[in-house]
């Protein structure tokens, strides 16, 4: 099942669903929940991952959290090459995910009245968004993190996925440092999809711009923003902006992609890439683990007060992806057991991360695998999880 129109490289299933400087509340309940959770509770979970690998996907790393403790697997193999298995504690490429991460930053300093949701994009980027039909006078801050701006994604732009995400000209150019104002001239050579506010559909280059954004209130760059006011007051170890550089921090795994549709049994190694080429819409590495902590402090408010936390949430219909919603870069979705979640996913090359949770935050799933197919073997995960069952239907 895929959730938005999207180019190859980032079409993907469902998906994932306090200021940082006070200090965090529970330690206690944080250290109860810390402790390993028995594999029988999640054998409906660890057989639909086992399912992903039987139906090709290389392999996938899974932690999930709940009132039991903390649950950790992984199936399938890390390295095609010398067939070592994937990592229960493996980095990887969040993708999309890191959309949150921004979403989150821009609402502390909502709540810092350094900005308001309301801005126009023209008021903090001058002359960034212009010509053909594109205005940023007419567009809001809230548009872009709700993906209501209308703006087109520059990944969709049919050069610049032949250049950067397809083929053998990926292989040329996945070492290519490409700066946040190219990929927005890319975007803004397009006339946007619809008037601002009159529809939803995901754009990446509205996640450029928010991080743009940070910068320009903030006074210091994106990847500094993130870090101070998430990575380190949540002491998340193993989540980073990789800036210019290409690898992966370890443990890791390989990331494999089918880069040619003409091709689908060739299968590349395209775990090297700039950092550079998804920044601020993509660029952070992380964990399963870091990224449940990280979801689990911002829906408990520890992140966010209760008012920004309130804007997070408050969705607007996703017509590409029928019952769900989607609030400030988290979304919302009914499983077929009547369950709710937040969730947030992302799919790049190489690579497919979903973080989802219940309403209240109190069982939480992410995983990652390390291809770029298989979309459709993940909501069996998530029924699986929140609903005890392998079945896929809705």
């Amino acid at each position: 099942m895929t959730r938005r129109k999207r180019p190859k490289a980032g079409v993907v299933g469902v998906a994932a669903v306090a200021i940082a400087a006070t200090a965090l509340t529970g330690p206690a309940q944080a250290a109860e929940r810390d402790r390993p959770a028995t594999a029988a509770a999640h054998q409906a979970t660890q057989r639909a991952i086992d399912a992903a690998v039987a139906a090709g996907v290389p392999g996938v790393t899974i932690e999930v959290r709940d009132a039991d403790g903390v649950w950790k697997s992984a199936a399938g193999v890390g390295d095609l090459k010398t067939g070592a298995p994937r990592g229960k504690n493996d980095r990887f490429r969040v993708t999309g995910i890191t959309d949150t991460f921004v979403a989150t930053v821009l609402l502390q300093m909502e709540a810092e009245k350094k900005l308001s949701l309301d801005d126009t994009v023209e008021h903090w980027l001058p002359g960034v968004v212009a010509g053909n039909g594109n205005d940023g006078s007419a567009i809001t801050v809230r548009q872009l993190l709700n993906h209501t701006s209308g703006l087109f994604d520059y990944l969709a732009d049919e050069e610049y996925g032949a250049t950067y995400l397809r083929g053998d000209s990926y292989l040329r150019h996945r070492y290519d440092t490409v700066t946040p104002e190219q990929r927005l001239k890319v975007a803004f050579s397009h006339a946007p999809m619809f008037t601002p506010g009159a529809g939803h559909w995901f754009s990446n280059t509205n996640d450029v711009l928010a991080a743009l954004i940070i910068e320009k209130a903030g006074g210091r760059s994106y990847e500094d923003e993130v870090r101070r006011r998430i990575i380190e007051p949540l002491k998340l170890r193993a989540t980073s902006n990789p800036g210019t550089s290409t690898g992966l921090p370890r443990p890791s795994s390989r990331g494999y992609s089918k880069l040619l549709a003409a091709q689908p049994d060739r299968i590349d190694d395209v775990t090297e890439v700039n950092g550079s080429q998804s920044w601020g819409n993509g660029d952070i590495i992380s964990s399963a683990g870091d990224l449940n902590r990280f979801y689990a402090a911002l829906i408990h408010g520890q992140l966010l007060p209760p008012r920004q936390l309130k804007e997070m949430e408050t969705t607007v219909d996703d017509p590409a992806f029928p019952g769900a919603t989607y609030g400030l870069n988290i979304g919302r979705l009914t499983l077929s057991c009547g369950t709710s979640l937040w969730y947030r996913d992302g799919g790049t090359v190489g690579w497919i991360s979903l973080s989802a949770m219940t309403e209240d935050g109190r069982h939480q799933l992410t995983f990652n695998y390390n291809g770029d197919w298989g979309a459709e073997t993940m909501l069996p995960i998530l029924d699986a999880e929140f609903c005890g069952t392998s079945s896929g239907s809705r």
